[in-house]
């Protein structure tokens, strides 16, 4: 008896196929020949356990056309999505903290779409810092000399520790 895994067929063979056509016009040749790699692997190790499953469908083409769109679409679905915060932590780092005001939204997708001066200073004609941006509001806000704008916790702990505890010893916690 001849070993079904034999009769899988090629990529070739599968890339003829019309329904194949329309995956490359949608995903791109790269990634569907690679869904197909993919697919015809998973298929060998299925056969390989249950050879007398795959007897009679080992060579239809649907069957990996199918898996592999199945495949394409799932690697659509972005992995960062949208949920519903039920948790009553409105700060929660695990769902992204608090959204974002919708004029802060809208500034940053203005920002994003062009080049910006982060770091150029127009009345000067020279680089700039990328802090400037912001003292002003935090030193408003805050009602301080100056002010500094890090992007995390860690950042925000050096900081705080160098101009509240310098030369002294602190106890961290690793947890």
């Amino acid at each position: 008896m001849t070993d079904p895994r034999s009769r899988i067929p090629a990529i070739d063979r599968l890339l003829a196929t019309a329904e194949v056509e329309d995956l490359i016009e949608n995903h791109g040749r790269t990634r569907v020949v690679s869904a197909l790699r993919d697919v015809s692997d998973q298929v060998r190790v299925e056969v390989g356990k249950a050879p007398d499953a795959w007897t009679d469908r080992v060579e239809d083409p649907a069957i990996y056309v199918g898996r592999a769109r199945d495949a394409l679409l799932a690697g659509e679905v972005p992995s960062l999505r949208r949920v519903v915060n039920a948790t009553g932590v409105v700060l929660h780092t695990n769902l992204g903290r608090a959204p974002l005001a919708l004029a802060a939204v809208r500034a940053m997708q203005e920002a994003a779409a062009e080049y910006t001066n982060l770091e150029f200073d127009l009345d000067q004609g020279v680089r700039g810092t990328r802090y400037v941006h912001c003292v002003s509001l935090l030193t408003e806000l805050t009602g301080s000399a100056d002010a500094l704008v890090v992007n995390n916790a860690a950042g925000a702990l050096v900081l705080a520790l160098n101009t509240l505890a310098r030369g002294a010893r602190v106890a961290i916690s690793r947890g």
